[in-house]
């Protein structure tokens, strides 16, 4: 079986995601992994080390290693420090590579990964995978621009990259569209679900694990802090309808994230008293991953209201849960829900929509068949087909030509 190095230099699968910079790709690179070394494959995934505490060789699980890469000061980087110790972090994965031998391929999670990524495939010889998970070119589309510089480097990475894959149709697309590349080298490998931990339950039982004594409907959010995510709109979609007579009890999962996460929390409290909705809305620390489902069988309805989302992990794993959700029209959400159908789908932000939605999706007449609905839609991800395309595509790729620069 293969062996493949997999690199994700700013955030570690060991971290806990919805704080700091750990989210979906955290969860997507370490299930993947374990998906892998279940298929027989020998998986290292090389990190920054962000403690002096930790072990240089963590065993996830056999076949699954993660291993910590010293480049820069062990401790967390703010989002300016972090490209100025990527090629350090080549360095130190170049040395292992010395000592354990090169990989059959390279899968590089991120676009500051990809730079690494791109020197040790020619330093080495070996193939390039990149998954981007958010790319400049495509959150500017429907956010805000952070650097031309990053959107150059990223074209420059899927330029030589010998596959880039995309989570949905809608993400491969707009890859070709917005960085030219070519059609033949980028695959479609979505993202899949834990179905042993998210899957449909008892909703009064998990309010009673959860120690919610809430009579109200239940609407939750899960993800980190920030503008992206559109946690205000959350907000203020319960603001809406506590307004409008019918409360809603909001739970907002996840902790502060990037220059702003804290001020965006701040932001939420003080919000939250003006509104009079103290009572309403509940601040939940970020949860180990396989906690979330109870979260998430607790609700009646689960609100993804993010500007950007290449695919949507969130809203994934709570249609497994068979909580309907309500999101934003953008990315990959847009294949992932079946507005009308598991959930709806708004081009619209403002809260009165959200609120007109969210009332639709708690009618008692369509409740039971939107949760039937998105259970079964769910079914159709898992995380070993996941590993099955990424492997039958390594196959490929070792018995292919590498990718020129251009």
């Amino acid at each position: 079986m293969a062996r493949l190095a997999v690199l994700s230099y700013h955030t570690s699968p060991l971290a806990q995601p919805g704080t700091g910079d750990g989210g979906g790709m955290n969860v997507c690179v370490r299930e993947l992994s374990t998906a892998l070394a279940r298929l027989g494959h020998e998986v290292d995934v090389y990190t920054r080390r962000e403690s002096p505490s930790v072990n240089d060789t963590v065993v996830v699980e056999p076949g699954f290693r993660v291993r910590h890469v010293t480049a820069g000061p062990p401790r967390v980087l703010t989002r300016d420090e972090l490209p100025l110790f990527v090629d350090e972090f080549a360095d130190g994965v170049a040395a292992a590579f010395r000592c354990v031998g090169a990989p059959e391929a390279l899968h590089a999670h991120y676009w500051l990964s990809g730079i690494a990524g791109h020197r040790l495939k020619h330093e080495f010889d070996v193939p390039l995978i990149t998954t981007f998970h958010t790319l400049e070119r495509i959150k500017a589309e429907t956010f805000e621009a952070e650097s031309p510089e990053r959107a150059d480097l990223e074209r420059q990475i899927i330029g030589c990259s010998d596959a880039v894959l995309g989570s949905c149709d809608v993400e491969v697309d707009q890859i070709i569209r917005h960085y030219g590349a070519d059609p033949a080298r980028v695959h479609v490998v979505p993202l899949g679900v834990e179905h042993a931990f998210f899957g449909p339950g008892h909703r009064p039982q998990a309010r009673r694990a959860l120690g919610l004594d809430t009579t109200h409907p239940l609407a939750v959010f899960v993800g980190r802090l920030q503008s992206l995510k559109g946690v205000d709109l959350a907000l203020e979609t319960t603001i809406e309808m506590h307004r409008r007579g019918t409360p809603l009890h909001l739970a907002i999962v996840g902790g502060p994230s990037g220059p702003s996460g804290r001020a965006t929390l701040e932001g939420l409290r003080r919000r939250v008293a003006e509104a009079g909705v103290i009572d309403l809305v509940s601040f939940v620390a970020p949860q180990p991953h396989e906690l979330l489902s109870t979260w998430f069988r607790a609700a009646d309805v689960t609100l993804v209201p993010s500007r950007a989302e290449s695919f949507g992990l969130v809203a994934l794993e709570s249609s497994a849960c068979g909580t309907p959700v309500v999101a934003s029209h953008v990315g990959g959400l847009t294949t992932l829900v079946d507005s009308g159908v598991t959930g709806l789908l708004l081009e619209d932000r403002s809260p009165e929509s959200w609120a007109d939605a969210v009332a639709w999706v708690l009618d008692p007449d369509r409740a039971t068949s939107l949760s039937t609905n998105a259970v079964l839609r769910a079914q159709n991800y898992t995380w070993r087909a996941s590993a099955q395309r990424v492997r039958g595509l390594s196959a490929q790729l070792a018995a292919a030509e590498l990718v020129s620069c251009p």
